[in-house]
């Protein structure tokens, strides 16, 4: 059931994405085509590089579609835990995209200033088209990244911010054309370089955090902190180790080790463990998959019972040095591994006693056999009917 509704958020998440990558499409292209069509007529090569920039914008377009297309796949057999790295990858590229692009822009900058001129004066036709582009990229950036932020999407974002890298081109078109017009024609190229900073900034960003994705990085230490909050809230939780998280797109995965009471049963401990599974499946909107390991005791440095011989070997041994051991018995023998010992709980029929100092003499020559035993701390005897 749980695999069927995670099924559904995935399907929802992925139209959502679709959905403002495709309007974003929409904008580039007309963007695209305004720019470059006025560009040519009123004599700007500003606008016309632009207008390639945002075409440029409808290649991130499409493989964010793609992305996003396949990292929502169910988990199969070969990627048991989904495909959201691909999104993760997608992140990375776009980040590498915004630095190329900011590269392009300050040598482009950088090239005008040494040949003045190259600078042109184009007219209030192309300002005017330069200012409707950097509306309506604004528009398509606070956009996306309301949806970035509410899918918890990296990819998305980086691609909002692929958007505004391209309202910011238009802005220091803005700027070259209005200072070519007012006779200041290297204010464009001295704003561009600022920007293309600005921009690979954004990008580097991106690929770091990304990268860190990639390479299983931790969650935010306050994130980590509100999960081991959320883990000590349930009852029968005594302490935590080994705490482990790491992400996927927009999805955390939660690997931890708590101890319990060391003699509960283990269907007792099983569902404290699945206590603390919902507990942070339903709190923290993040984690999307909880795997949780049940402990008696503290082994984060290592099984101090490692060495400890099993079940079959202990009866064995205790039947040799307690021949009268009745066969009934050996089904009943609770074995408890702790601190490098081992805990025996022994459950005997009540009808192998005669009487009440039958019983003593029983748990006195059990306790003597035991003691022969170097792994055995202790040995508890129960009468049962």
């Amino acid at each position: 059931m749980n695999s069927e509704n995670d099924l559904t958020i995935q399907q929802h998440r992925y139209r959502d994405m679709r959905k403002v990558t495709l309007i974003g499409s929409v904008v580039d292209f007309l963007l695209g085509v305004a720019k470059i069509i006025v560009g040519w007529i009123a004599n700007s090569q500003a606008l016309i590089a632009d207008g390639i920039h945002s075409f440029s914008d409808l290649f991130t377009d499409f493989f964010v579609l793609y992305a996003a297309k396949h990292a929502h796949k169910a988990a199969d057999e070969e990627h048991p835990y989904g495909h959201g790295r691909i999104e993760t990858l997608a992140t990375v590229g776009l980040g590498i995209a915004l630095i190329v692009v900011a590269c392009g822009i300050a040598f482009d900058s950088v090239r005008r200033l040494n040949e003045p001129e190259i600078l042109l004066a184009p007219g209030s036709l192309a300002l005017i088209v330069a200012i409707a582009s950097v509306v309506s990229k604004e528009w398509i950036y606070h956009y996306t990244v309301a949806a970035a932020r509410r899918l918890r999407s990296d990819m998305l974002m980086a691609n909002a911010w692929h958007s505004r890298s391209d309202a910011i081109s238009s802005i220091v078109v803005v700027l070259g054309i209005a200072g070519a017009m007012y006779g200041y024609p290297y204010l464009d190229a001295v704003a561009a370089v600022v920007v293309a900073v600005m921009i690979a900034k954004i990008g580097f960003n991106l690929v770091r955090s990304s990268t860190r994705e990639l390479i299983d990085t931790a969650l935010d230490p306050d994130e980590v902190d509100a999960i081991r909050k959320h883990i000590f809230d349930v009852k029968g939780v005594r302490s935590i180790h080994m705490l482990r998280s790491r992400k996927s797109a927009g999805d955390a995965f939660i690997d931890v080790h708590i101890q319990v009471d060391p003699l509960l049963s283990v269907s007792e401990g099983h569902q404290i463990g699945d206590a603390v599974r919902l507990r942070l499946l339903d709190a923290v909107d993040v984690v999307s998959d909880v795997t949780v390991h049940i402990d008696p005791e503290d082994d984060e440095s290592g099984s101090s019972c490692g060495n400890l011989p099993h079940r079959e070997k202990i009866i064995e041994e205790l039947k040799q040095y307690w021949p009268q051991l009745p066969a009934s018995a050996i089904e009943s023998v609770t074995l408890h591994y702790l601190s490098g010992e081992i805990q025996i709980e022994l459950d005997l029929p009540i009808w192998v006693l005669r009487d009440l100092e039958h019983a003593r003499q029983l748990v006195s020559e059990l306790k003597a056999a035991s003691e022969k035993l170097s792994y055995v701390s202790d040995i508890q005897v129960r009468f049962k009917v």
